[in-house]
């Protein structure tokens, strides 16, 4: 039993002292205790996670109070849940029983942008597409751009080593991540990395930070890594009789050292969910649709060339866009693909197995065979470029043999995954929702040497228990 388990088991500290304690240095703004707002931050937007009911929320704005916060938890023994945008989709920003969910979502400055040094110093409430917008005033670009990129933050993209569109030439976001401002459990303030363009001393702790969903600090700052703005790209949809088709020109395209700046497939049922939804008027009648993008000085030679590889690989029609409007169209589309597929029954589990490029054929028929199994409509749209996929469970979350039925094929679509030699997330994290699925894809040994991590960080276990593992 953890000690935090064992404190809990005595009685969980009474609301009343807790918040007492927390308002001797926080304005009355900043914490909230109706029992009613609070529960709204109770849970991020995955299916088939268990929340508690926080205690009460904190929405600092200064590093002093996040601070506080956390000495404060470490006195009591009361956990602390981090939590940005809470879009996220692996339970990770659950709330549990008792907590303080700890909302950081008011620290939302952009303290520096530096053109020469190419990196920009943000809080961890800063909003992806503010960055984004931010800094391409200054001629500069943020890469890292998940679906949510409207919504979510910084911090939760730290947290959770998010990707995006994009990660296929730019990579994922630890790999922009410099340098942090992290508070520990106890409240003292680490920084880690650096704001060079190099720099190797002593064990790379930013990177360890990055994907740890809040269990080993709190993210106060980052220092983050910019690149020069790249030219507007231009987007290609090419149609395939199969998804077998559309994958053997993924293959193509990679072998034949092309660097697409994106590189997207949606299959059949994505493309009706989001037709149904907005209109978009997508070709239906395609098995499989492939979006391949340039962001190159001549982007429609680049598109002409991956336009005959597709050919080559029984493409039935190939439609490059013409220009930047018709090329956001295609994007668009793409990027709502996941809240079409929850309408089409109410309900979604959100798969995130990553496989190798040259096994991502087999893992969507694999997919298309368990679809069959369970009678689920099981959409799947991937980052086909580096081997990314979400297939998609739809179903009704009121039916409770359906929903049985979604989460045994959530759970063979991962095993299925780690069989072709992949990985159980490739962006979404671990969370509540895989976190017996990380013992499986690391086994004993590696399990045994992250808890030991967990405990050097956090020895009493306060930091969003229940997480990872």
């Amino acid at each position: 039993m953890s000690r935090i388990e064992a404190r809990r088991d005595e009685d969980t500290v009474a609301a009343g002292p807790l918040v007492d304690r927390l308002l001797g240095n926080l304005p009355p703004e900043a914490v909230l205790t109706d029992p009613d707002v609070t529960a709204s931050y109770a849970n991020d937007m995955a299916s088939f996670c268990p929340a508690g009911s926080p205690a009460v929320v904190v929405l600092p704005r200064t590093v002093e109070q996040v601070q506080h916060v956390m000495r404060t938890a470490t006195e009591l023994r009361v956990p602390v849940v981090p939590q940005g945008a809470r879009t996220g989709l692996s339970g990770a920003a659950n709330a549990t029983d008792g907590c303080v969910v700890l909302s950081l979502t008011r620290m939302d400055a952009i303290l520096e942008i530096s053109p020469v040094d190419r990196i920009a110093v943000v809080e961890p409430g800063v909003v992806n597409a503010a960055l984004s917008r931010a800094v391409g005033e200054h001629g500069l670009y943020y890469p890292p751009d998940p679906s949510s990129w409207e919504t979510c933050t910084i911090g939760g993209n730290i947290g959770t080593a998010s990707g995006g569109l994009c990660c296929v030439k730019y990579g994922v976001t630890a790999e922009y991540v410099l340098g942090l401002d992290v508070v520990l459990a106890d409240g003292r303030l680490m920084s880690t990395g650096r704001r060079t363009a190099k720099g190797v001393a002593g064990y790379d702790l930013t990177r360890l930070f990055v994907g740890s969903e809040g269990s080993l600090g709190v993210v106060v700052r980052a220092v983050l890594a910019l690149r020069p703005k790249p030219p507007g790209q231009l987007v290609l949809a090419a149609e395939f009789a199969s998804s077998a088709a559309a994958c053997d020109a993924v293959c193509r395209i990679m072998a034949g050292g092309h660097v697409p700046s994106l590189l997207e497939l949606m299959d059949r049922t994505t493309v009706k969910a989001v037709n149904d939804m907005a209109r978009m008027g997508l070709p239906e009648s395609t098995e499989a649709l492939l979006l391949a993008a340039f962001d190159t000085t001549d982007p429609a030679a680049d598109l002409a060339a991956v336009g005959a590889l597709c050919e080559a690989a029984g493409a039935t029609q190939v439609v490059p866009a013409e220009d930047a409007a018709e090329s956001e169209l295609l994007l668009q589309a793409r990027r709502m693909s996941l809240v079409a597929l929850e309408a089409v029954k109410g309900t979604t589990m959100i798969d995130d197995v990553c496989v190798p490029r040259s096994r991502l054929g087999e893992l969507i028929e694999g997919v298309e065979r368990i679809s069959e199994k369970y009678r689920l409509t099981i959409g799947v749209v991937a980052h086909a470029g580096d081997g990314n996929t979400h297939p998609t469970v739809c179903f009704d979350a009121a039916d409770p043999e359906e929903s049985r039925r979604a989460r045994e094929s959530f759970d063979e679509i991962m095993a299925l995954g780690l069989e072709l030699g992949g990985t159980i997330t490739g962006e979404h994290g671990v969370g509540v929702l895989k976190k017996e699925w990380l013992a499986r894809e690391i086994g004993p040994v590696g399990l045994e040497m992250q808890r030991a991590v967990k405990q050097v960080f956090d020895p009493l276990g306060i930091l969003n228990p229940g997480k990872l593992f």
